[in-house]
Parts: structure tokens; C-alpha cells; sequence
């Protein structure tokens, strides 16, 4: 990995957040000196999210971000979630980093990998057969949303609160849901992002899984990404489930990334 790769990482995590916050109807970017906010403002907290704007050298400018980002998100009643890199964090202050988001309420929650691949390598085996549906219409947005919703065990109407949005899929976005039988089960979308594909929502429903659904779908939306934007690089930050199938596609690690989650006013 290089340094480079780490910051692009990390700018494609925020550039995709702040599509999907400005896809949102009631959605809002901020950008500070010492925090840069895409906050959905809805139930789901990992939609209202928070990031470093440049790497913290020391405890006071990591208490500053996360300082910033709490009195933003206290306006509302939602969860919200601190997402950073470690190796955006200098190495005397990497241990202390748990604690200074323990002190301000925020707990560790999700772990991912950001990943990047020049190019996506040929399957090793041929892709099951799926009906594979562009998402253009409220059908669409629901599936995405439902997928994704029942992957994370999040309430169907949470999910299409964060995720149904239509301006979500607008044209800096190509999703596809992977369908059984007419039935919604897997999801991908591929966003624009400074110039790179930034793959994201990859989610299948329990019993379609280890069949090769999800890859089918993800690729299929690189190929309509790629033809429709002329771009082949691609990011995305995958969880500890979903690295291994992505390294075997051309994927290969980065960096790692923690969201340290704060719950809502009230609970």
C-alpha cells in the first residue's frame, strides 16, 4: 500500500457518503476546518456520518473532530458514527483513539478493509444464472433498500428511509438488484467518485449467499459502470465477510477502517 492509496481510500469513503447524504431529501455535507459531515439525517446511523477532513497528529485535533461532529449531530434526535483510518492517525496517538471516541459516547461497530483494484481479474467459476434489473424505479429503490436492511437487521422502513431515495440513484449511480425468481436477492451499486468507481451496497439475503450471487452482480454493475463512464479503477471498503470473495475478483488491501457509532438522544 502506499500513502497515496491510504488518502484516496479514505477521500472515495467520503465522496460516497456525501452522494448518498445528498441524495437524501432532508441530507446535508458539511465541511469544517476539523470534521466533514454527510449526514441523511435518518434513523440509520451508518447514514449519518462524520470523517476526519485531514489526518490528526495529535489527541487534541482527533477530540476536535469528534467534538465538532457531536454538537452537529446533538441538533437532531438520530444515531450518527465517526468513521477513521488509523493510518490516518499518527502512531503515538493509534492506542489512545478507542478512548478518545469511548469519552464521547461513540463505540467501535464496524470493521472494514478499503480495497482497490485496477482491474477485475476473470472468474474462477461461471456466474449462476440471475435476472439482473437496473435500478430506475421505485420497485428498485425499494429492493435496494430491503436487501441492504435485512443484511445489516435493520427495520424494512429504516432502510427505505436511508436507502429508497430516488435521488440516491441519480447519474452519478448504476445499481442493479440480482433477482431469484422474480424475488430481490443481492444488491450492488457503483457510484462516480472523483473519477473512480466506488462500489458500494453489496448485500445478499441470507440463502442466496456462497453461490456466487453477489460477484455476478457487482461485476455486472464495474461492466455498466465502465461503459457508461469510461472508468476501470475501483474502491470500496469491504467487511470482514466480503474480503476474501473481493480479493479473489483482483481486489487487493489498503488500509482498515473503524465506525465508532453513537446512539441515538434518548437510548
Amino acid at each position: 500500500m502506499s500513502r497515496a492509496e491510504i488518502d484516496e481510500s479514505h477521500a472515495q469513503f467520503r465522496g460516497a457518503w456525501r452522494l448518498f447524504a445528498l441524495g437524501l431529501p432532508g441530507g446535508e455535507v458539511v465541511e469544517r476546518a476539523d470534521v466533514f459531515i454527510t449526514a441523511g439525517h435518518v434513523a440509520w446511523s451508518l447514514m449519518n456520518m462524520a470523517f476526519l477532513p485531514k489526518p490528526a497528529e495529535t489527541q487534541a485535533d482527533l477530540e476536535r473532530a469528534v467534538d465538532s461532529a457531536a454538537r452537529y449531530y446533538a441538533q437532531g434526535p438520530h444515531g450518527w458514527a465517526f468513521t477513521l483510518t488509523p493510518d490516518w492517525l499518527s502512531p503515538a496517538l493509534r492506542p489512545q483513539a478507542d478512548a478518545v471516541l469511548a469519552s464521547r459516547g461513540l463505540k467501535p461497530g464496524m470493521f472494514m478493509t478499503g480495497m482497490v483494484a485496477d482491474r477485475l481479474l476473470a472468474p474462477v467459476r461461471p456466474p449462476p444464472t440471475l435476472d439482473l434489473r437496473p435500478v430506475r424505479d421505485e420497485w428498485g429503490h425499494n429492493a435496494m433498500a430491503d436487501v441492504n436492511a435485512a443484511c445489516y437487521d435493520m427495520p424494512q422502513a429504516s432502510g427505505r428511509e436511508a436507502l429508497a431515495a430516488p435521488g440516491i440513484y441519480g447519474p452519478e449511480c448504476r445499481a442493479f438488484v440480482g433477482c431469484h425468481d422474480g424475488v430481490a436477492g443481492t444488491t450492488t451499486a457503483a457510484l462516480r467518485v472523483d473519477g473512480v468507481i466506488y462500489i458500494a451496497l453489496v448485500a445478499t439475503l441470507a440463502q442466496h449467499r456462497r453461490q456466487g450471487t453477489a460477484e455476478a452482480v457487482l461485476r455486472h454493475a464495474h461492466t455498466e459502470a465502465k461503459k457508461a463512464w469510461g472508468l476501470e479503477r475501483t474502491v470500496l471498503h469491504a467487511t470482514p465477510a466480503g474480503a476474501p470473495i473481493y480479493r479473489r475478483m483482483g481486489y487487493r488491501d489498503v488500509t482498515g477502517f473503524v465506525s465508532y457509532f453513537a446512539p441515538p438522544k434518548g437510548a
